[in-house]
């Protein structure tokens, strides 16, 4: 498996915001610490100038968690790839290594970390509604568009489904794990271009999208139950073909492929999204040059040789 590791999406987002509902609103953020500068994104107003405050709401602006709070101030998390957040009874310690900071309220302690040595997590200290919309990246929420609005969103640009599924300025809040899932979902490849699409497919995207996202939104909320999301990971057993690579598609059987790119991967069917023809992985083509296979059959009697 190559990719390691995916930002937490909006399935995983909404679960941590509901748990963090029942945790601290209503409740003092007595103290924000921070184990390096470095996180904090933002300089006015101070980091300090939340403590003492009250916890009026919690939002998602779409990957960003975002903390609503008395004078109109707003705290924003972005956990970005490797960043978890955990919640300690009482005031808690901030680990070594992996801690970045601890907000600490009247009824426990939330512990922001972040695994690997790229620090990419932050926190933002904002003040008033038009610097938190500054943070938008201004994709439309796919659960609350319209036909037309998804449709509209989809084709403003030519790109390929997945990048344009993945697209934060397009749509809000869906990454690379359940962009999978969703295009699984759909019978639909992730390279062909959105303006190719007919409006039949388009209508298609969007009732999987909206599937996938309720779907896994409700799997998730049953298993934390009114504990805490302690198992935040790109990849989970019950998916279909996001890290499936190898391992038979539960709707056909054929062997799951993938793309290879960067630190990342896309996962999909042959059978169910291509047509049976295989999509060029960077990784091997780049061996394979004129032999890369057109199709799974090609490619088995090439591993068979």
């Amino acid at each position: 498996m190559v990719s390691l590791g995916s930002v937490p999406e909006l399935p995983d987002i909404v679960v941590y915001l509901e748990a963090l509902e029942r945790r601290t609103v209503g409740h003092s953020l007595e103290r924000l610490r921070l184990a390096s500068p470095a996180v904090l994104r933002t300089y006015d107003p101070p980091f300090n100038a939340v403590e003492g405050k009250i916890v009026r709401g919690l939002r998602r602006i779409g990957k960003r968690i975002v903390f609503e709070l008395d004078e109109d101030l707003f705290v924003v998390i972005h956990l970005m790839i490797a960043g978890r957040l955990q919640w300690k009874e009482g005031r808690a310690a901030i680990p070594k290594k992996v801690g970045l900071a601890a907000f600490e309220f009247d009824t426990g302690t939330l512990i922001l970390t972040e695994q690997g040595t790229k620090r990419r997590a932050g926190i933002w200290v904002l003040q008033g509604e038009d610097s938190l919309l500054a943070e938008n990246r201004g994709g439309v929420e796919p659960l609350q568009a319209s036909t037309d609005e998804f449709g509209q969103a989809l084709t403003k640009e030519n790109r390929t489904l997945k990048r344009a599924l993945t697209d934060p300025r397009i749509f809000s809040g869906i990454g690379n794990s359940f962009s999978d899932e969703i295009l699984w979902a759909a019978k639909l490849s992730p390279v062909i271009r959105t303006r190719q699409l007919s409006p039949e497919q388009v209508a298609r995207l969007r009732e999987s999208t909206i599937e996938q996202l309720n779907h896994w939104t409700d799997l998730l909320r049953t298993q934390v139950g009114e504990g805490w999301p302690t198992k935040v990971t790109a990849f989970r057993p019950e998916m279909a073909v996001h890290g499936k690579f190898g391992q038979p598609c539960p709707r056909c059987g054929t062997k799951v492929q993938r793309i290879v790119y960067a630190d990342n991967e896309t996962n999909y069917c042959p059978t169910c999204q291509t047509g049976g023809k295989l999509l060029a992985d960077r990784s091997l083509s780049r061996l394979l040059k004129d032999d890369w296979p057109a199709s799974l059959e090609e490619l088995e009697d090439l591993k068979s040789r």
